[in-house]
């Protein structure tokens, strides 16, 4: 496990944020994609994932369980996508306003942030497709990836 590979695994996660931050700020197909508490929870991952290579590639002897840290954050990621994606299937379990929502946006850091984890849209909202797949479809795949990715790295023999 080599540190090119934990700057290219925290630029990964980092620049898939930043395309969620664009989405939100200038739309796709003329819609504003407004972050839910579940977009919220999976930039949480997404940015759990990138903190945790970062601090993976600049410290040799707790490496590992940095690497085992960046896993859990992206198995955090890819169950709550997936529960996301279940929420757009069954649409009826929405409710407007998610108590979580209300949780989330208590938060100092939410207040400090806005830009970034304040959570104001519905998860049960059907956005434009982007190549076939709901954006929480996309970061599905992108965190079973990542998971892949980490997994083999972490069992590989060297």
């Amino acid at each position: 496990m080599n540190r090119t590979f934990y700057l290219l695994m925290g630029f990964l996660s980092l620049g898939l944020v930043m395309v969620a931050l664009i989405l939100q700020q200038f739309g796709y197909q003329g819609v504003a994609f407004l972050p839910c508490p579940l977009c919220i929870m999976q930039r949480v991952g997404y940015l759990g994932v990138s903190f945790a290579c970062f601090i993976a590639m600049a410290f040799q002897p707790s490496r590992k369980a940095f690497h085992v840290l960046a896993t859990l954050f992206t198995v955090f990621g890819l169950v709550v996508a997936g529960r996301h994606i279940w929420v757009l299937f069954h649409p009826d379990t929405s409710c407007g306003i998610d108590p979580l929502e209300t949780w989330i946006n208590q938060f100092e850091l939410v207040r400090s942030l806005p830009w970034l984890f304040k959570a104001d849209g519905l998860c049960s909202a059907q956005l434009p497709t982007i190549l076939g797949l709901q954006v929480p479809e996309w970061s599905f795949v992108w965190f079973a990836i990542i998971l892949i990715v980490l997994v083999q790295r972490l069992f590989k023999k060297h």
